[in-house]
């Protein structure tokens, strides 16, 4: 895993780089939030999609759920990149869909967007 700090309208995000499993566990999501307040700085967290089990989209494993809710509770605003279009769950699209429209976490397809996001949720 390697950090990069991209400054987007005065916001700073952090984007995790790497395609290795980072956070299996509520403890390592934790792990890796310290990681990169401590590394960093920065408030926003970018993640790419294969850092995070399948069993985080599987909702009946409340891991998804977990893992956010202990990350906005440390005010952690962050966004996960990568392809969810091969998900046919309708409440795992419904929690996207209700997540995206928060201030907190995003489930997006580039980088980009999640840039802009964090970004815009952050001001």
């Amino acid at each position: 895993m390697t950090l990069e700090v991209l400054t987007e309208n005065g916001v700073d995000i952090a984007v995790v780089r790497g395609d290795d499993l980072l956070v299996a566990t509520v403890q390592d999501a934790l792990d890796l939030l310290a990681t990169v307040r401590y590394e960093t700085g920065c408030h926003c967290m970018l993640l790419p999609k294969s850092a995070l089990p399948e069993a985080f989209f599987d909702l009946k494993t409340r891991l998804a759920g977990d893992i956010l809710q202990k990350l906005v509770n440390y005010r952690m605003k962050f966004a996960v990149v990568g392809d969810f279009s091969h998900y046919t769950s309708q409440s795992l699209r419904d929690f996207f869909r209700e997540t995206n429209q928060g201030r907190s976490a995003f489930f997006v397809a580039d980088e980009r967007d999640a840039v802009e996001r964090l970004a815009k949720a952050s001001v």
